[in-house]
């Protein structure tokens, strides 16, 4: 397992090794020694193609997460909302699949989206801090001040997605 830094502090990508033999693959998801973080809470998610979740983030109860795609392939973006950072404001965006068995590691401080690429995504979260609904919000995906390109204009959206605050309303928050 590699683990990369990114040019935003703290983000990482995981490079983990597969094994395959003529019976399937073997793949290591997670070393925590080698990310020097705890998750004790794991949750997965399925998406059909064309579907966008986030920008998500909990305000009061930030976590960390390791995002894996089990089979698929997304685009990922994170949004630094770190203040004194020095990317504040700006986003990374990369594909994660189980064929480039890339995952990567969000600090706390960042909002969350993905665009779903394939048929089927089967996608894993390892996270810092267990889930807090109540500080829960979600940002508008397509924010003109954020500048996102993403694959699709129209994608599927959930109704907590289409209601997001906008960068501005979030900021001002």
């Amino acid at each position: 397992m590699k683990v990369i830094n990114t040019t935003f502090k703290d983000l990482k990508l995981i490079k983990s090794p597969i094994y395959k033999d003529n019976r399937g693959y073997f793949r290591e998801l997670l070393i925590e020694k080698k990310i020097k973080k705890r998750f004790p809470f794991k949750v997965m998610s399925y998406s059909k193609k064309n579907v966008l979740r986030g920008l998500h983030l909990q305000t009061y109860n930030p976590q960390g997460k390791l995002v894996t795609v089990i089979k698929g392939s997304i685009l990922d973006v994170v949004v630094d909302l770190r203040k004194k950072s020095k990317t504040y404001l700006k986003h990374y965006k990369i594909v994660l699949s189980d064929e480039n068995s890339t995952s990567i590691f969000i600090p706390p401080g960042f909002a969350h989206g993905f665009y779903t690429l394939s048929k089927e995504n089967y996608i894993f979260y390892s996270c810092t801090k267990y889930r807090s609904k109540k500080s829960e919000i979600s940002i508008n995906w397509n924010d003109e001040n954020l500048k996102i390109k993403w694959p699709s204009q129209k994608p599927i959206l959930s109704r907590k997605d289409k209601q997001g605050l906008s960068l501005k309303e979030y900021l001002n928050k």
